[in-house]
């Protein structure tokens, strides 16, 4: 197993971290800056975690694939240098998208009296729903095809192989996220944040407990199996 996914682990980490921050923007009073920041800031945070996820499980399938005859040039295309250019492309894909929405349509702040004839609700609004809904559907494609992926390399046998828990994982943020398309479109004025920083949070502590859950259980709880002895004993019986 000489091939590590070298971007995993410490990027997916820190961007899930981003992920949660990114609902802070969603706090206090609407300004034409955190309209702004809050939905592109929240996509290209989502995508650069999603697109690692992806990473991974691509280095799984080509890892699995080498070990068959003839298939050692498989690993020639996802050493650290295209792992790392894969992610990046990835999010720069998203990064465009969110600028151009922003230099064509940026979400500002609106002062909206359609719900409630004797309150003025100050919200952000996005302007541009084709804008929010090419991001939204960009994160979703990578999500689905990151599900997709894992649930074929599931049953690999390798000790190595975390294709169960990053299937349970994008099928957790699939879930959220559709949800959140079907609760924000009947979500009149204020709620509409609420309902996405609600969907923000969720799939960040879904990611986090999928991911990183089972890790943090052997290494807290089940000591004994956190060694280089145990891991090979199981992948020799796998």
């Amino acid at each position: 197993m000489g091939l590590r996914p070298v971007v995993y682990i410490r990027a997916t980490s820190a961007n899930v971290s981003v992920c949660f921050l990114c609902s802070l923007l969603f706090i206090g009073r609407p300004r034409a800056w955190t309209c702004q920041l809050r939905h592109a800031a929240f996509g290209i945070s989502f995508v650069l975690c999603v697109s690692c996820i992806l990473v991974k499980t691509m280095v799984v399938l080509a890892v699995f694939k080498a070990s068959k005859p003839g298939g050692g040039a498989t690993l020639k295309w996802f050493g650290s240098g295209q792992q790392r250019g894969t992610v990046l492309v990835l999010t720069s894909v998203q990064a465009a998208i969110c600028t151009a929405w922003l230099v064509s349509a940026s979400p500002a702040p609106h002062k909206n009296t359609q719900y409630h004839n004797d309150k003025i609700v100050y919200e952000c609004v996005v302007r541009s729903t084709i804008g929010f809904a090419v991001l939204l559907g960009y994160i979703g494609l990578l999500a689905v095809l990151s599900f997709l992926l894992a649930f074929l390399a599931r049953n690999l046998p390798d000790s190595f192989n975390e294709a169960k828990l990053i299937t349970f994982s994008m099928l957790i943020f699939c879930a959220v996220w559709v949800a959140f398309v079907l609760a924000y479109i009947s979500s009149p004025g204020k709620y509409a944040d609420a309902v996405e920083v609600f969907a923000i949070l969720a799939s960040s502590f879904g990611l986090l407990g999928a991911l990183f859950g089972p890790k943090c259980y052997i290494i807290l709880l089940r000591p004994e199996r956190n060694t280089k002895k145990a891991i090979m004993s199981r992948g020799i019986e796998s």
